[in-house]
């Protein structure tokens, strides 16, 4: 075996001499330059840049109401609070997503149940939750797992049987379509957020969607301690705090950030999905990969590009082949521990076993470099640390 050939985790040369992340923001002399103009203006804190982010992003995802907020976990629990879910109230999830998607409802004292996911596109399965829902059910949070929408029609149909609301998590899925339709106005209420890993950064951010103006306004208090108005649209000092709420505002610098952004998300978008091709055609050949599976009806807006080992076919595990391809310098990461596994959720009673497809998949899931600033020099170092570390621990 030659040095080049040889892992880099036993002593060979590593594919990079750099660590690739498996995301990482872009910011350009625009984004600079709008940041440095809120800067100089009247305005820090929430003020007309947060207006016009909002306008904005409402008609990037075809809305009537955008409520910016300061995290996508801010988001989820505005919108959560916004749908009235309170102690007592059951809302279904997916066990494969980040805590924050479960917490929403735990900070507002409702009962989190997880259903199943779908073992093509690891989205929530509708037959799944259909089957969980009880007399206490009041919401169903279905995420675009990677970027892949959700079946909504699926799910808004289940909800509308039930009298649910459901809250669509998009983290994942800006620029996403739906059956020709823009993620961000197809569920009663969804969230986005603009983390610098996500398809567009306010450094940290988040944003509720959603065409019920009654929703967008509980949403909108509640971002700002449950006030109704906020200072700059008072006449004089007096206002009013109706509900619990918090300060979840984002800042006009953000909202310059993000406004320039918004304006290159079409062709990051564009770039994210070269990549993901790109990707699908160099490990269709490779028998211990499972690639991620694309629905015809839907495209995805690809923020992670997520494969399932076939490990039957390797001499060593996901954790192995994990940091074999960390020692070559690509970032991999894992997406996600299934959040019932935490210990927070276990001492709620939640035990393994309950998600068969979710847990399965998280024994064998490699999430893989994919943001639009990589080069194509990058992306095919990406497709050499795979096919060098595979072929090495092939059975």
């Amino acid at each position: 075996m030659t040095a080049s050939s040889a892992l880099a985790i036993e002593g060979g040369r590593p594919v990079r001499a750099a660590m690739l992340p498996y995301g990482r923001h872009r910011v350009n002399e625009a984004d600079i330059e709008a940041v440095v103009a809120a800067l100089r203006s009247d305005w820090l804190t929430t003020g007309p840049a947060v207006d016009e982010f909002e306008a904005a992003f409402a008609k990037a995802v075809g809305v009537s109401h955008a409520v910016a907020v300061s995290s996508g976990t801010a988001a989820l629990h505005a919108a959560a609070f916004a749908a009235g879910i309170g102690p007592g109230d059951e809302v279904i999830t997916t066990p494969l997503t980040f805590a924050a998607t479960a917490n929403c409802v735990r900070y507002l004292g409702g009962t989190v149940v997880f259903a199943d996911v779908r073992p093509d596109t690891l989205n929530l399965d509708p037959a799944r939750v259909e089957a969980r829902i009880t007399p206490r059910t009041r919401a169903i949070i279905t995420v675009d797992y990677t970027g892949q929408p959700s079946d909504l029609d699926d799910l808004d149909a289940i909800a509308a049987r039930h009298g649910l609301t459901l809250i669509e998590d998009a983290s994942h899925a800006l620029g996403a379509t739906y059956r020709g339709r823009p993620v961000g106005g197809l569920a009663r209420l969804t969230t986005f957020s603009m983390h610098p890993v996500k398809h567009i950064t306010t450094g940290e951010g988040g944003m509720v969607t959603t065409d019920d103006p009654a929703l967008a306004s509980r949403a909108r208090a509640f971002r700002n301690h449950g006030i109704t108005r906020e200072h700059q649209r008072r006449e004089d000092w007096r206002y009013e705090m109706t509900e619990l709420g918090y300060n979840y505002r984002l800042s006009d610098i953000q909202a310059a950030l993000g406004l320039s952004q918004l304006e290159r998300l079409p062709e990051q978008i564009v770039r994210r999905r070269e990549i993901a091709a790109r990707y699908t055609r160099a490990f269709a050949a490779l028998p211990e990969i499972e690639l991620p599976v694309a629905l015809g009806d839907r495209e995805s807006a690809w923020h992670l590009y997520v494969v399932c080992l076939r490990l039957e076919g390797l001499r060593v595990g996901r954790a192995e082949i994990f940091r074999a391809l960390r020692a070559e310098n690509i970032g991999v990461n894992v997406h996600y521990i299934p959040v019932p596994w935490h210990p927070y959720y276990e001492r709620l009673g939640f035990r393994r076993g309950g998600w068969p497809v979710a847990e399965d998949a998280y024994e064998r899931i490699l999430s893989l470099p994919i943001f639009p600033a990589m080069t194509d020099a990058d992306v095919e170092d990406v497709v050499h640390a795979v096919e060098k570390v595979l072929g090495h621990y092939r059975r």
